[in-house]
């Protein structure tokens, strides 16, 4: 799968530019309405030839963008997915309930996160050691709430509710749940 943080970042540039095209339309469109007599008025045709632009530019920059990310084909394709390692993790009264102390799984392997709320609605989400997040997930109580992911590269992952679920809900970490570690199978 492609990282996240690729992701985000290819995403920012493609939307920056995007928001900085119709900036300078709007920029235009204004200093020509406003300019009292001075200079001619906009053309109807060309102001709806830039709209009709960045109309097909927005179109195809989602369009494109959707194939980026990571999880799609995976989710969009479930039953050709076997997961290679599977994690039942119960979220109860605050607190996550994982398998074991620390879970371990091996880079490139397809891991399901099935995750269960007995009480409230709960964030699960992964996090890097630099605190970015890997991703993330609603846990809605009475619902199937579950993530394959395919780790690409070692690591050491954190555990946080990524949903409100009062104040203690801030409290909802668990550090270094997650090892991945490199090669066929983890020990």
């Amino acid at each position: 799968m492609v990282d996240s943080n690729v992701v985000l970042y290819g995403q920012t540039i493609a939307y920056t530019f995007y928001c900085l095209a119709i900036i300078s339309v709007m920029a235009w469109f204004a200093y020509k309405i406003t300019r009292a007599g001075k200079g001619s008025p906009v053309k109807t045709g060309v102001f709806y030839a830039f709209v009709l632009f960045l109309a097909i530019l927005g179109v195809s920059l989602h369009i494109i963008t959707y194939n980026t990310i990571p999880w799609a084909k995976v989710d969009l394709n479930r039953s050709d997915y076997k997961p290679d390692k599977a994690f039942d993790i119960t979220v109860e009264n605050h607190q996550f309930r994982l398998p074991s102390e620390r879970m371990v799984v091996a880079t490139g392997d397809l891991v399901l996160f099935d995750v269960k709320s007995n009480d409230l609605t709960y964030g699960f989400g992964l996090f890097r050691k630099d605190n970015s997040m890997l991703f993330q997930m609603q846990v809605v109580p009475g619902h199937r709430n579950d993530v394959l992911w395919k780790f690409d590269r070692p690591g050491v992952y954190t555990i946080r509710s990524t949903e409100y679920s009062g104040p203690k809900g801030a409290d909802m970490i668990v550090e270094n749940a997650l090892e991945v570690v490199e090669g066929d199978k983890p020990e």
